[in-house]
């Protein structure tokens, strides 16, 4: 089986598109913001030839799947319930469960949420952080010229608006400038500067537009993701960052919880997320919430886009730790 299968199965409420390679035991590839099923490519293709039953759904708000318009329908609990749902579908009682950028909270909550059912936990770009003592957005910084980008995804309608206008450009700049082919003056030094967008523009403005694509992103893969936003628009991935607040009040009853089951860590050195304030000391400190972490694997001159910058490594790193369960 040389492609992915494609099915829908009912989940949770909605209608949740997957695709699916190969046979054995399960994991389940979640992917973050503005992404499709189609960022695990390459480890569909791999995890299935290494014995694995590899699904990667578009998750809630992406792509084929359903996208509900209300923006408390995107929880961490929706989301983690997705998962849950998603392998009921299956006829699943458990799998390991990996994910990138915004589903690498998706994945850390259901191993901590659900234990019986997440035997194991891969997070890639975004480590678990647990639960702070205030709501997040309001430490997240700004001043009178720029705000953080997650604040500027605040209001309804306003980076819909912006990135809708013309979502191949959209996308080309965010695939660009999220990855490690960016030139850098520092590359991995920390800045205040990182995510911050223009209060007399908009989050793309700061973005360069490359003349060429970087060698893990080709044209047809640019052009695949601008059919599934065509499709899907981008309001359901933003209600994501709409509910961090929300995230953080329903979290309540979790604040000091640790991850227990069998995790692994990987990220880029160049990865913007790892010079966010304060997440290299979060990374350096993850086996204090993870008493299982077994490594936390840093990808030399690799940028956001883990799993497709990196494909080789990360599948050679899941696999090994896979395999070691």
């Amino acid at each position: 089986m040389n492609e992915p299968m494609h099915r829908t199965v009912e989940a949770n409420g909605i209608r949740i598109h997957l695709a699916e390679q190969g046979s054995g035991p399960l994991v389940l590839l979640c992917h973050g913001f503005p992404e499709s099923w189609y960022s695990w490519r390459h480890q569909l293709s791999a995890l299935s030839a290494a014995g694995f039953r590899a699904v990667a759904p578009d998750m809630r708000g992406y792509g084929m799947t359903d996208h509900p318009a209300e923006i408390e329908r995107y929880t961490l609990f929706h989301l983690v319930g997705d998962m849950v749902g998603v392998l009921d579908a299956l006829g699943e009682k458990t799998a390991v469960i990996a994910g990138h950028d915004w589903g690498a909270p998706v994945a850390w909550h259901a191993a901590l949420l659900r234990p019986d059912r997440f035997r194991a936990v891969v997070g890639l770009s975004v480590p678990y952080r647990p639960r702070g003592s205030v709501a997040p957005t309001s430490v997240m910084p700004q001043n009178a010229e720029a705000s953080f980008y997650q604040l500027y995804f605040q209001p309804p309608g306003v980076a819909e608006a912006e990135l809708e206008a013309d979502a191949r450009t959209a996308l080309r700049k965010i695939l660009y400038s999220g990855s490690g082919d960016v030139p850098r003056r520092n590359p991995g030094a920390p800045s205040a500067g990182v995510g911050m967008v223009p209060r007399a523009g908009g989050f793309l403005t700061r973005m360069p537009d490359p003349e060429t694509l970087p060698a893990w992103l080709g044209e047809s893969d640019l052009d695949f993701y601008v059919q599934q936003f065509m499709h899907s628009g981008f309001r359901g991935g933003l209600n994501w960052y709409r509910n961090i607040d929300r995230n953080w009040e329903l979290m309540a009853p979790y604040a000091g919880a640790s991850v227990t089951v069998p995790a692994l860590y990987m990220a880029g050195d160049l990865d913007l997320v790892v010079s966010f304030p304060r997440m290299k000391e979060v990374i350096a400190d993850l086996a204090r919430y993870i008493p299982q972490l077994r490594g936390t694997i840093m990808l030399p001159g690799c940028g956001h886009w883990t799993q497709q910058e990196r494909a080789r490594e990360v599948n050679q790193a899941m696999i090994e730790f896979l395999r070691g369960l």
